[in-house]
């Protein structure tokens, strides 16, 4: 059983920094893309960012330039720094492991239970 806990998520006034971090655990080999995304109110899940285990990041465009991802291949954890906040990015924030290979097998998906970014003065 793999289980992804993010934190780091909160209230946060227009222009501010959060970082979000999350971690998996359980009887992990390999983890391949690990990443971010997010749901606002009334609106789909949207790709925030993710990073494939050689290290390639990708983005959306709405995020570029102010969120940066980051991976702890040993820890099996994933981060996300983020800057220049705006009332826009309020959303559940949910973490993303796609691909791991565990002592039971391969799974294709794992979610994290979401962290919660409030953007407002």
């Amino acid at each position: 059983q793999v289980q992804l806990v993010e934190s780091g998520g909160g209230l946060v006034q227009p222009g501010g920094s959060l970082r979000l971090s999350c971690a998996a655990s359980g009887s992990i080999f390999n983890i391949w893309d690990m990443g971010w995304f997010r749901q606002a109110p009334g609106k789909q899940r949207e790709l925030v960012a993710t990073m494939s285990g050689g290290g390639t990041a990708k983005y959306a465009d709405s995020v570029k330039d102010r969120f940066t991802i980051s991976r702890d291949k040993a820890k099996n954890a994933v981060y996300l720094q983020m800057n220049s906040l705006q009332p826009e990015d309020t959303a559940v924030y949910y973490c993303n492991a796609g691909g791991v290979l565990t002592g039971s097998g391969f799974r294709n998906d794992y979610w994290g239970q979401g962290t919660q970014v409030t953007v407002s003065s």
